[in-house]
């Protein structure tokens, strides 16, 4: 469906609701992917924060916004953020606080 075929709020709202929970479905696929980071990290003596590893995603994140129309100072914020819960999940694993 094309955006300019929603013509009510209650069809506007429920794809909205839909795009949600597929972000949320991507968000745990990366997590999903952050756990296995921390493995192989641990594996081979990484720390959690690779700086310059940091500022490459963000850069990333900032372009593929701007590509899109987007603010990429928000979604570099957004990103910000996100790594930063990674890093933080990293750290957890090699300090040894396994779920």
């Amino acid at each position: 469906m094309r955006i300019e075929d929603i013509l009510d709020m209650a069809t506007l709202r429920a794809r909205i609701d839909e795009l949600d929970e597929q972000l949320v479905d991507l968000l745990a696929q990366r997590h999903a992917l952050i756990a296995q980071a921390a493995r192989i990290k641990e594996r081979i003596g990484l720390p959690a924060r690779i700086d310059d590893r940091v500022e490459e995603v963000v850069a990333n994140a900032g372009r593929h916004a701007a590509s899109r129309g987007l603010d990429p100072a928000l979604i570099e914020n957004i990103w910000r953020q996100l790594v930063e819960a990674a890093i933080a999940q990293e750290d957890r694993h090699l300090n040894g606080d396994r779920p």
